[in-house]
């Protein structure tokens, strides 16, 4: 493979006042290949998290933090002694050479983020000149100007208002295109409006326009519902007649946006506007003012703008940029259009945007009126490129002759490839017409007259049916003008500015459309968002944001977290959003709008709002076109949809970036504000499951030494690029050792173990069965870092899209990071994720994920895993952060394009549950660690002492519980078997075996406890590490602790004897259940063990726990570190290992174990699993039976964890029924005896004595199926 040099980006930083100095070197390596999963792109690289690669411009930067801890940025940027190498054209490889700049184009860019500044320098690491290329070795730089280290508090952009519809009666309606509408008396009524004895100067008109929300913060948009300036016609009279109508302009869904590029509103199909007939009287259209001087131009001729765009197809199935017309079998198609008066003498301006998806060079040509006027050609997609199409466009200038009568004619060549398809974007003509009255209302306007200034007079011919001019430039303060009855007449306005006019024809008023529910409830967000309970104003933490249809859900989540987290969580419901932030349309930015307007009204900078919480799934369909659709909680999507990568990312970052000119997401940002996550519930059950997994987190069952594990997985090498993986994880697996040594660290790296060959590929079973045990065993994180897609990880297929549904890890729920490629596309409904399942798991898999959603470099992977476990853990601090605040911190501290696909899924405020510090041993064999202690021999019997410490080690004395304690041989060295070729050995050590795991009491903070060292331990004497875990009883409080001063190794030469078998009862499930029993496909081992020296879990050869499935004795379940000693007693203990997915039928299992002397026991169980579908019961009684008033229900089941619909009906000999109990019962065995009965009747009264028959039925929702047994009780 190339030789990689060793990289590093050197950094000597100093500042002093108003001024930052440093110097950086960069050390490029010489690999140039980056995948972006199976796409493969060869671009110069250089390590370090400041490599920064835009896939869009296919172009490399540097983007530096120099940020210092109280120093003066300054707001300019000087770079000198930079210091050059040339480089060939051949080791530019994929960059594109067009974009490769003359000079650096050095930049000093601030980003803001809460009440800190982030300084980065971004330039250009490679610039030709007239001798070639050359890239930087090393450059210095020097920040100059005005202070900016210190931020002021933000200036509210909104003060804390009311919103108007607090009070009232309010009537929505909705228009769907622009112009002036016209409503009637009768369309009031239809609204609901009593319109008897109304004032109609009292009727008012709200509403904010079709237009998409502004996606930049700088850009203005009302805070509230505005009100309209309207005509009431015949309100002089002060009544509302028959013959009495309102007109007013109303703007539409058909409005040209910018930052989108685009005519048509993404998010919604309808504009809202809102009437309501109380309060003070309403706003009137006033008479348009004209200046007084001379026109300096006079018109008689506008300019008209048409357009033709659909929103059919999404290609790629992302991004915000949907296509109409699709031209596979009918590759040609024609477009009308019609300008009534056109101005024959000047051309038509002609804009065509199209597409190509194909692997053949393909294009568009284009007819205006059966004249050519060009041809968009596109180039052949290149398979693993990440590109799904291309795009092209006429030349600007394009234009043809006009005409009234316009048919625009496309036909799509394919290059005689049946599988190419081309596609319409958009067609925008503009023809220069008569200002001239023809029976219809038009719009109209002069394009230049924002390029001079001066007066224009505007004079509108054949006008005898104009009735008005209206000047709606500004929507929500329209001016008239009105025609004094003349066949023409003019008007004077000023230049400098675009104004829009509609000419009003009294024919041709559009008419309005009815919502199905017209009247429109009392809301009030800004005006109570900030009042607690008592009505006074209160700070909010966080803010969870849902659909009505999950309210219920998301309260309960809210109520946790206010209970245990001590935040003021605030519920708000989308629909009130838009009704109060977006004029009722869907929109993203109303969403952001409503977040910014309580970050920006907090009372102080440190009590702006921390985490919010997006309570549901999402889409690339915001409108519901595909079947399935998940659009619950819409997100951010980029503008820039035909990749696969980076640039196409779908983002709720958006939602957390609260700073002036934030907010349209060009490429990297930084800044973010707050910490955001998203909980994809796409139902009710699902919404309240996912909730269920937070509440199950932070309860007592979930404490336990589990939090005290942490697992890094890397992928092999099936490339020489992936070299690097499993290298950065260890790297990094041994820097968190060092950080928080308190953490066991487990590594699974793929290319240390033996891959075996199948019919489907290479794979890798044990590493398999190794990460699914981490899972079911407990860990507080699993990282892994290598090649994935949306079906899972690896090609080795280590991770498929069941494995995530089918894990059963109650109670221990790790946090799962997976910076790869696609893994948790969430937001294709047709194609749900390994990801999603994993999080989706109810009873198992992950509480939350650290993911992407698209696919990532896999260098920019690499450095970004490395960061983000830097601020997950908080090296060299005990002050964590939640999981999404860590995110947003790491995403700051290093924004590139590849960060932008980084996701968090689950709630934002969830912290990890990393233990408190401290647990000290402070004796063993009752000599104090400070003196030389005793090494764990082989058959030594040790007694361990302790205490619970605070930080400053400072025993709690008042600390009572329970502690687990595992106890670890020698560090291990192992080395990868370069399996593919690809890769050199690489060398790394491990956890040696765990010699003991035991529980003991916490009394007043002390604890001690005794066990035998297993015969197997390896022999040479080192350092060994024990690890501690209490938790305290009845608090929601735990601690952790270790110790690696401990020498273990040696033998015992005063060893007593033991030739006594250990003892083993052997059940499944759980103890009530006996050989030949049934189960689910899915069972527990459950085996209790006792032996006066202990049980071995030292994995000594041929000494393992294991349990052999069926005979199948070359594939044993290794069921060591599934064994715990009971509470004070290391001879006693018990394991509960899961099986998966067993076929249906008769199975056996095979137990051994071996004392720690090496004396085994062997024991069988047998067991028929019967399906997950139906339900079978066993063993069904009352007990005790007989009974006099009180007796319990029994039954054993293969449903275990799931809810079930169970009915006992008791009925006498004769099947007259006296009592029913119906009551939902879910197990974490199969033995349920929730049900119990006092012996009277449905009606409070005592049954006499006798032999009654009673009935028991089991049903599951899941799966529809029903089981019931008759059984015979009797009442003493």
């Amino acid at each position: 493979m190339k030789k990689i040099l060793l990289v590093f980006l050197i950094l000597i930083s100093s500042f002093s006042f108003a001024q930052i100095k440093g110097e950086a070197t960069i050390e490029w390596l010489e690999k140039n290949e980056m995948f972006f999963g199976e796409n493969k792109i060869n671009i110069p690289q250089f390590v370090g998290s400041s490599f920064s690669y835009d896939s869009s411009k296919k172009a490399i930067y540097l983007i530096l933090n120099i940020s210092q801890s109280n120093a003066y940025i300054g707001n300019s940027l000087q770079v000198s002694n930079v210091n050059y190498e040339s480089i060939n054209e051949s080791q530019l490889g994929d960059l594109d050479l067009a974009n490769i700049p003359k000079t650096i184009d050095a930049s000093l860019r601030i980003n803001e983020s809460r009440d800190s500044k982030q300084a980065f320098i971004v330039l250009s690491p490679i610039i030709k000149d007239d001798f070639g290329y050359k890239r930087i070795k090393s450059f210095s730089y020097a920040t100059n100007g005005t202070n900016a280290s210190k931020i002021s508090q933000t200036n509210k952009i909104n003060a804390v208002t009311n919103s108007v519809l607090a009070t009232g009666d309010w009537y929505q309606f909705y228009i769907e295109k622009s112009g002036v509408y016209k409503i009637s008396r009768s369309f009031l009524q239809q609204l609901g409006i009593n319109l008897s004895g109304i004032d109609p100067k009292k009727i008012k008109l709200f509403g904010n326009g079709g237009r998409m929300l502004p996606l930049s913060n700088a850009t203005y948009y009302p805070a509230d519902l505005t009100e309209n300036a309207i005509q009431v016609i015949g309100e002089s009279d002060g009544a509302f007649n028959d013959e009495d109508f309102i007109l007013f302009y109303a703007e539409g869904v058909d409005t040209w946006n910018q930052e989108s590029q685009t005519n048509i509103n993404l998010y919604d199909t309808k504009s809202y506007y809102y009437i309501t007939i109380q309060g003070n009287d309403g706003k009137r259209i006033p008479n348009m003012t004209q200046p007084s001087g001379s026109s300096t131009l006079n018109l008689t001729t506008f300019d008209d703008r048409q357009f033709y765009e659909l929103d059919l197809v999404n290609i790629g199935r992302l991004g915000r940029k949907w296509f109409g017309e699709v031209f596979d079998i009918n590759q040609e198609q024609e477009f009308s259009f019609n300008f009534p008066n056109v101005d024959t003498s000047t051309p038509i301006k002609l804009s065509v945007n199209t597409a190509s998806a194909a692997f053949t060079v393909t294009n568009f040509k284009v007819l205006a009126n059966g004249q050519d006027v060009g041809t968009m050609s596109f180039p052949a997609l290149v398979q693993y490129s990440g590109i799904v199409y291309n795009e092209s466009a006429l030349p600007i200038n394009t234009a043809f002759p006009s005409s009234e009568n316009v048919k625009i004619k496309l036909t799509y060549n394919n290059n005689g490839v049946p599988g190419s398809k081309g596609y319409l974007d958009k067609i925008i003509l503009t023809a220069k017409r008569n200002l001239q009255g023809y029976g219809k209302q038009f719009p109209f306007q002069y394009d230049l007259s924002n390029s001079s200034l001066g007066i224009v007079n505007y004079t509108i011919g054949n006008a005898n049916g104009i009735s008005q001019i209206w000047d709606v430039t500004d929507i929500y303060n329209v001016t008239s003008l009105e025609n004094p009855n003349q066949a023409s007449f003019s008007f004077k306005a000023n230049l400098g500015e675009i104004r829009k006019y509609v000419a009003i024809d009294a024919l041709d008023y559009y008419t309005p459309l009815k919502t199905s529910k017209t009247k429109v409830a009392n809301q009030n967000l800004k005006g109570s968002l900030f009042k607690n309970s008592q009505g006074q104003f209160q700070d909010i933490d966080y803010v969870i944001i849902t659909p009505a249809l999950l309210a219920t859900q998301a309260e309960k989540l809210a109520n946790f977290h206010r209970s245990y987290s001590n935040l003021n969580v605030k519920v708000i419901q989308l629909e009130n959003i838009y009704q109060e932030f977006s004029s009722g349309k869907q929109d993203i930015a109303a969403i952001r709008n409503c977040i910014k307007y309580i970050y920006d009204n907090a009372s102080a900078s440190e009590k702006k709002i921390k985490y919010v919480n997006l309570f549901g799934d999402a889409s690339y369909d915001y409108k519901n076109r595909i079947p399935n659709n998940t659009n619950i909680v819409p997100i951010y999507h980029a503008l820039n949809s035909n990749t696969t990568g980076e640039s196409a990312f779908a983002s709720d970052d958006f939602f957390g970036l609260m700073d002036a000119g934030e907010g349209n997401i060009t490429n990297f940002f930084g800044g973010i504000d707050i910490a955001v996550g998203r909980m994809i519930n796409d139902n009710v059950s699902q919404a309240d499951e996912m909730v269920n997994k937070v509440i199950e987190y932070h309860d007592e069952k979930s404490y336990g030494s589990w939090r005290n594990n942490y697992v890094m997985v890397s992928d092999d090498s099936d490339k020489s690029s992936d070299a690097s993986l499993q290298n950065r994880q260890n790297i990094l697996a041994d820097k968190i050792t060092f950080e928080k040594p308190f953490l066991n660290v487990n590594k699974i790296f793929l290319d240390s173990y033996v891959q075996d060959a199948s019919a489907g590929g290479a794979r890798y079973p044990k590493g398999r069965l190794d990460l699914f045990s981490t899972f079911e065993k407990g860990s507080l994180v699993v990282n892994y870092l290598g090649h994935g897609g949306e079906d899972g990880l690896a090609s080795e297929r280590l991770w498929e899209k069941s494995d995530g549904e089918n894990l059963s890890n109650q109670y221990k729920y790790p946090l799962f990071i997976t910076i790869t490629c696609d893994f948790s596309r969430f937001d294709n409904p047709s194609r749900p994720t390994a990801g999603e399942f994993t999080y989706w798991n109810p009873k198992g898999g992950a509480i939350s994920m650290l993911t992407t959603i698209r696919e990532i470099g896999q260098f920019s992977a690499e450095n970004f895993n490395d960061v983000l476990a830097k601020n997950l853990f908080s090296y060299g601090s005990n002050q964590y952060t939640s999981i999404a605040e860590s995110l947003r911190i790491s995403k700051n501290s290093n924004p590139n394009s590849s960060t932008n696909v980084v996701f968090y899924i689950g709630d934002p405020a969830l912290m990890l549950a990393i233990p408190k510090p401290k647990i000290r041993l402070t004796k063993v064999n009752d000599i104090p660690v400070s003196q030389p202690i005793d090494d764990f021999k082989s058959l030594a019997k040790m007694k361990i002492s302790g205490e619970i410490t605070d930080e400053n080690n400072i025993p709690l004395s008042n600390y009572n519980g329970e502690l687990s304690t595992a106890i670890f041989d020698k560090f291990i060295s192992r080395t990868t078997l370069n399996n593919d070729g690809n890769s050199p050995a690489m060398t790394f050590n491990e956890l040696g075996e765990t010699i003991f795991r035991g529980n003991a009491s916490v009394t007043n903070g002390q604890f001690e406890f005794s066990f035998i060292v297993p015969r197997d331990i390896r022999v040479p004497v080192a350092n060994g590490k024990i690890s501690f875990y209490a938790k305290k009883n009845q608090f929601f409080e735990n601690q952790t602790g270790y110790d690696t001063s401990i020498k273990v190794g040696g033998i015992n030469e005063n060893a007593v004897a033991d030739n006594i078998n250990p003892r083993v009862k052997l059940y499944m499930n759980d103890e009530t259940f006996v050989s030949g029993g049934t189960t689910n496909e899915s069972p527990f081992i459950v085996a209790n063990l006792e032996d006066e020296s202990g049980i071995n879990t030292a994995s000594g050869i041929g000494h393992d726990i294991i349990a052999i499935l069926d005979g199948d004795v070359d594939n044993p379940y290794i069921l060591n570190d599934y064994y715990q000693t009971d509470l004070n007693d290391f001879t006693k203990g018990s394991l509960r290992f899961p099986l998966r997915n067993l076929a249906v039928g008769l199975h056996t299992i095979t137990f051994k174990a071996w004392d720690v002397y090496n004396n085994p026991i062997t024991a069988e169980i047998q067991f028929i699993v019967v399906g997950n579908d139906s339900i079978t019961l066993t063993h069904v009684l009352n007990y005790p039976n007989p009974f006099v008033n009180y007796t319990e229900f029994w039954f054993s089941h293969n449903r275990p964890f799931e809810p079930l619909e169970v009915q006992v009906q008791v009925m006498t000999i004769t099947g007259k029924v006296v009592w029913t109990r119906n009551q939902i019962v879910t197990t974490e065995g199969f033995l349920s005896k929730d049900i119990t009965w006092d012996g009277k009747d449905d009606f409070g009264n005592r049954i006499g004595k006798g032999v009654y028959v009673y009935k028991l039925t089991v049903k599951s929702n899941l799966t529809n199926s029903k089981t019931e047994k008759f059984e015979k009780l009797v009442i003493l």
